[in-house]
């Protein structure tokens, strides 16, 4: 079992956990995605991964190739046991998937690597001005989550148990404050934030614990 991905990486940060959540021994390997312009675009890479993302998941001897976080994430809470992060209840997953999705589909995307390499190196924004567009989403996408907090939280954005909310979430909320975002309209965000690193699984994750780290 592999995971390649990058230490920085939001999407792999979010399979990290999942591992540490379910027990798994996954071998990582790193895939720079800034290096060279980038090993995502490598031919090799390509192969197994069309898109030129990561993560990608293997099991086996190649036999099984996965991309996409949530979809990996969602085949671990299937197939293997340990934390269940999504609800057995059909109401309550599907209020976790969308929980999750407002973090992984309409704030993470807008802040992806490849959109702020696109607004500097080809629509030759200046760093104020990436930063600006940076902040301008996270605060839409958070002020939004907030509300589904004050609804849905407990100890974790989904009552007192760790789901796939939580695994979307804590990632984009590191890179918040690596871009100097003011959090402090969110509450919940923070006090979720503070909560789920009392748990090593997140504690291990964190990107500044992985070997690739630089």
């Amino acid at each position: 079992m592999k995971l390649l991905g990058y230490w920085r990486s939001s999407a792999a940060y979010r399979v990290r956990i999942a591992f540490n959540l379910k027990g798994l021994d996954a071998t990582l390997e790193s895939v720079h995605l800034v290096k060279e312009g980038g090993e995502q675009h490598l031919p090799k890479y390509a192969a197994l991964n069309p898109q030129e993302l990561v993560p990608t998941f293997i099991e086996g001897d190649n036999e099984f190739v996965l991309s996409q976080s949530l979809a990996i994430i969602e085949y671990l809470d299937e197939q293997y046991g340990g934390t269940l992060m999504l609800p057995k209840e059909p109401k309550a997953r599907a209020e976790v998937r969308a929980m999750a999705l407002s973090i992984a589909c309409e704030v993470h995307p807008l802040n992806n690597l490849k959109v702020l390499q696109y607004l500097t190196n080809t629509l030759g924004l200046d760093e104020e001005a990436k930063n600006a567009w940076y902040h301008h989403w996270i605060h839409q996408g958070f002020s939004a989550f907030e509300k589904q907090l004050e609804k849905h939280a407990g100890s974790y954005c989904y009552g007192d148990e760790v789901t796939l909310a939580d695994l979307c979430l804590i990632p984009q909320v590191y890179n918040a404050n690596r871009f100097k975002v003011d959090l402090t309209p969110y509450p919940n965000i923070r006090r979720i934030w503070d909560n789920c690193h009392q748990l090593e699984a997140f504690q291990l994750a964190a990107p500044e614990r992985q070997a690739d780290a630089s």
